[in-house]
């Protein structure tokens, strides 16, 4: 079964780091996306940019309505993802205790589902 382990990170948490420190968490982030390769259940990772990069896009009444972030409400931001293949909700569970952004982060283990699904 897919699981996706989201990072939740607390916005702003990323400038209050010196390059050399944030460099060494993305190393220790990619040596577990390889190991999780190395073990056969990575589908898929990345990290993804602060929210000073992304837009909000809804619709209402059949127009298209864009926010550019940051986001004044956000408390926290989706700073990246694994996409794993594992076979029970325990062993995602486990895999997110391995993470390395557990440390500094929330990781959120959700079961990938059609969305018709309650």
């Amino acid at each position: 079964m897919s699981y996706m382990l989201l990072i939740h990170e607390p916005v702003g948490q990323r400038a209050t780091r010196t390059e050399d420190e944030g460099r060494a968490l993305y190393q220790r982030m990619l040596d577990f996306g390889a190991a999780l390769q190395r073990e056969g259940v990575l589908v898929a990772a990345q990290s993804l940019a602060p929210l000073t990069r992304a837009t909000r896009v809804t619709k209402e009444a059949g127009k298209a309505r864009m926010l550019d972030g940051p986001f004044a409400e956000a408390k926290e931001m989706i700073g990246g993802f694994y996409h794993v293949d594992v076979v029970t909700h325990e062993e995602a569970v486990a895999l997110a205790a391995r993470c390395p952004a557990a440390e500094w982060a929330t990781v959120e283990v959700r079961a990938l589902a059609p969305c018709y699904e309650a």
